[in-house]
């Protein structure tokens, strides 16, 4: 009997002993699962991180890159505007000058293209900024200019702007109000032609506007002079003139932004 007693002691204190060690495995367990998730967890951030460290070299490279052509592009079409405005200027400039039109003083007209030095780079610098212009309110107004958009057409509206300003100093007519009316009929045709686009009339008209007053500034400190003026110290059919040149100017600069990258932004 105290044999079996024992025995069903040590039987009891066995199973308690199993029950015990049941729960302590259980927990075991559940460290060890919660710890692989913390390990899990703490990798990822990391890897993420990672990743876009990764990502973003290359992401820089493309961007400098973008900015760089965009920059690239954007002073070869200044240069070329540029030449494109002083050449004009000094052709155009000539003609008035022959036809006795614009009057320079007399040392300026013995000097090359019998023109004053300041007439090229302000005319081309002008261009530069119109033909840069236009493209950008187009762009800004979310409306692309696509009306003949091809060289032949430019360099036809190039055409009726020289021979605009040919008739202005070529043509007679009984007095500078029937002159200015057709001068103005042809710079609207010429718009009309080649642009059809209310950015292209506005800026249009606000050159014509902006020009006619810094033309006006300098007559009145007699800087030149032209022949019998009939507004304001020059002539009235001046400003159609200014009208039409820039509206040829912008059609050269929206041709040269054909195809240009698009400005990076950075988000």
């Amino acid at each position: 009997m105290p044999r079996l007693e024992n025995g069903g002691w040590s039987c009891s204190c066995a199973s308690r002993g199993r029950h015990r060690a049941q729960p302590g495995d259980t927990a075991a367990g559940l460290a060890a699962k919660v710890g692989g998730m913390l390990n899990s967890s703490g990798s990822s951030p990391s890897l993420t991180l990672v990743g876009t460290r990764e990502r973003s070299p290359s992401t820089a490279t493309s961007t400098t890159s973008s900015t760089l052509n965009w920059s690239q592009h954007l002073v070869k079409r200044s240069v070329v505007l540029f030449v494109v405005g002083a050449f004009m200027a000094l052709v155009l400039n000539l003609l008035q000058i022959q036809r006795n039109v614009t009057l320079f003083p007399d040392e300026v007209i013995s000097t090359l293209f019998s023109s004053a030095w300041w007439v090229p780079p302000c005319c081309g610098t002008a261009a530069a900024v119109v033909g840069l212009l236009y493209p950008c309110i187009d762009s800004h107004l979310g409306e692309p200019h696509k009306f003949k958009r091809e060289w032949a057409s430019v360099m036809r509206c190039i055409a009726v702007f020289v021979g605009i300003n040919h008739a202005s100093a070529k043509l007679d007519f009984a007095n500078n109000v029937q002159l200015s009316l057709t001068l103005a009929a042809l710079s609207l045709g010429l718009w009309w032609t080649f642009d059809r686009s209310r950015s292209g009339l506005g800026l249009g008209i606000t050159i014509a506007f902006v020009a006619t007053l810094i033309t006006q500034f300098l007559v009145y400190n007699g800087v030149y002079q032209y022949t019998s003026p009939d507004f304001l110290y020059i002539r009235s059919w001046l400003p159609c003139i200014f009208f039409s040149g820039g509206v040829t100017v912008g059609n050269i600069g929206r041709q040269l932004a054909m195809g240009i990258p698009e400005k990076p932004h950075n988000d």
